[in-house]
């Protein structure tokens, strides 16, 4: 099976209004229909530009614009909900901060053109949300998501940097990780990308990432972005030799587009020249903390 995937290189932008946004978003998503994608990745914390609606004190606040934006939550989610079903796509939406049991939580829903198909919460957080904004780190569930394509999960950012999460949602069957991510400066960029080639490497899977892009002044939560789409793999049989199917210049706006072909997939597992994906399995399962013996020697 194949899928056309859209991923976004996306800068933070300012809006007069709600309807203003919805404009946007609309033409974003109509652009990536018109050139065949099926799939649509929109970066973490893409949702901050709505605070650009919101007074200049509101701007200023990054506690209280969490609560803001859960006020406005369902008008965000239908939102997307509509253009899924307009343009007959699955849309992973820019990220959004939530709150959801007492919880302010870093959220990325998913729709398809039959409606909500569920969310993904980030189990990470950086320093930046934890310490200063006040994003807590969600209860640990993932999701897979079922498309007629194929399966695919979400690692949010940070949560791409550690192994464990894609792992898991390997394990339940998808061969596609999609990883949102929202940095300010090439090392936190370089971070993300290096987890999600790690993830691809591992899991023999594909992954990619979709960040945003550009200086929004007016936001002292995002307010500095610096990233690039990218598609990666693993460098085995069949796929290109570094494991990097497309990348688009840094800080470039625009859509990256790729058509996954998910047999590469399957026969690099089934036979490809190394066994990363079986051999992660067995290692969990054959070693534990206590099988492994750690020697020091004195030079």
């Amino acid at each position: 099976m194949r899928v056309n995937i859209a991923a976004a290189q996306y800068p933070i932008t300012e809006h007069s209004s709600f309807a203003a946004w919805q404009a946007h978003t609309e033409r974003w998503v109509a652009e990536a229909a018109d050139r065949g994608a099926e799939l649509l990745l929109f970066p973490e914390y893409g949702a901050m530009e709505i605070v650009s609606i919101f007074s200049d004190a509101m701007r200023q606040d990054i506690r209280r614009q969490v609560e803001e934006l859960d006020v406005l939550k369902s008008d965000f989610c239908e939102t997307f909900e509509k253009l899924a079903a307009k343009y007959h796509v699955v849309i992973v939406a820019p990220s959004i901060p939530v709150i959801d049991g007492g919880l302010r939580v870093n959220r990325a829903y998913v729709f398809s053109a039959r409606g909500f198909a569920g969310y993904q919460d980030k189990f990470f957080m950086t320093r930046f949300e934890n310490e200063e904004w006040g994003i807590e780190s969600a209860p640990k569930q993932l999701t897979v998501f079922e498309a007629p394509w194929g399966k695919f999960g979400i690692q949010i950012c940070y949560d791409v940097e550690f192994a464990l999460g894609s792992q898991k949602l390997c394990e339940a069957g998808a061969t596609l990780i999609l990883a949102p991510s929202c940095t300010e400066t090439i090392r936190g960029a370089t971070r993300v990308h290096v987890g999600a080639r790690a993830r691809a490497l591992e899991n023999q899977a594909y992954t990619v990432v979709s960040q945003t892009i550009g200086n929004a002044p007016w936001s002292p939560a995002v307010d500095i972005n610096y990233g690039f789409a990218a598609i990666y793999t693993t460098p085995d049989k069949g796929m290109p030799e570094e494991g990097i199917f497309a990348t688009m210049p840094p800080q470039k706006e625009g859509w990256l587009f790729h058509e996954a072909d998910f047999s590469l997939i399957e026969e690099v597992r089934r036979d490809g020249h190394v066994f990363n994906f079986k051999d992660q399995a067995k290692m969990k399962y054959c070693l534990n903390d206590d099988d492994i013996l750690v020697l020091t020697r004195t030079l």
